[in-house]
């Protein structure tokens, strides 16, 4: 019996190694699981936040467009409203095409007389029948000056530039020449063709002097040789909008102008 027991316990510590070398195995295996599992809940981490950083920059992609079509529908609605005034004045600076005469019972309208300076042009093309009675015909001007302002309104920029230059040719002497004349201007000015726009709206100084529209157009030359960073002469534009038309609307935005251009340092 006693000879038995060695072989016993050399069984016993060779079973009590085997187990203590598959603990330690599996040991080891559940913690390669677990780091494994550590690792990709890191890369899934790692794919959320990415994916949470698109969506943001996609959110302010929106945002961005949302508040562009915002400022573009406003200055929309600025120019708009700036036409209908223009047009407003205009009727009102004209008195229509038709009035009331004074003491016609019932009110019946009477055609406005032309302009001096259009009866002047209506004198210079008669013999040319038809031409020279559409020159003559407020309601045609009108007409087509509106439509030409339409365009412009719709940014159909190049059939308003094609439409006031037909205006200009066909009715040199209208009152609404010089509107028009400062229009054209104003198309090549928002599509930032410099250069014709100063050449057009210098042309309401030169040509229409006494034309509404003069203070606007010094002011948009100033603008302009703003943008094209000749100083000197913006400065000398705009301070010739203040001094000239104090109390404006565009003495103000001429003031506006130096006042920015100060703060940019290119003015002392």
């Amino acid at each position: 019996m006693w000879a038995t027991r060695p072989a016993l316990l050399i069984c016993l510590l060779v079973v009590g190694a085997n187990a203590s070398a598959v603990s330690k195995g599996e040991l080891e295996k559940r913690i390669n699981q677990l780091e494994r599992k550590l690792d990709s809940r890191g890369l899934v981490d790692l794919l959320e936040q990415v994916s949470g950083l698109q969506r943001e920059v996609q959110q302010l992609r929106g945002d961005i467009e949302v508040q562009t079509h915002n400022m573009e529908s406003l200055q929309k609605r600025q120019r708009d409203l700036y036409l209908d005034i223009d047009r407003r004045l205009h009727r009102l600076e004209v008195g229509g095409v038709q009035q009331p005469a004074a003491g016609a019972e019932g009110g019946t309208p009477r055609a406005v007389a032309p302009s001096p300076a259009a009866a002047g042009a209506a004198g210079r093309a008669a013999g040319t029948g038809a031409t020279a009675a559409s020159a003559l015909n407020p309601a045609d001007q009108r007409k087509d000056y509106d439509r030409a302002l339409e365009q412009l309104k719709e940014g159909q920029y190049g059939e308003a530039s094609s439409a006031f230059k037909t205006f200009l040719g066909k009715y040199p002497g209208s009152s609404y020449a010089g509107n028009a004349q400062y229009w054209l201007g104003e198309v090549f000015y928002v599509t930032r063709k410099f250069q014709a726009a100063l050449d057009e709206f210098g042309k309401v100084l030169s040509n229409h002097p006494k034309s509404t529209k003069v203070a606007d157009a010094k002011l948009k030359m100033g603008y302009i040789q703003y943008e094209l960073k000749d100083w000197a002469r913006a400065q000398e534009l705009l301070n010739q909008v203040v001094k000239g038309y104090p109390g404006t609307t565009t003495a103000r935005l001429a003031q506006e102008r130096l006042e920015r251009m100060k703060r940019e340092g290119h003015t002392k």
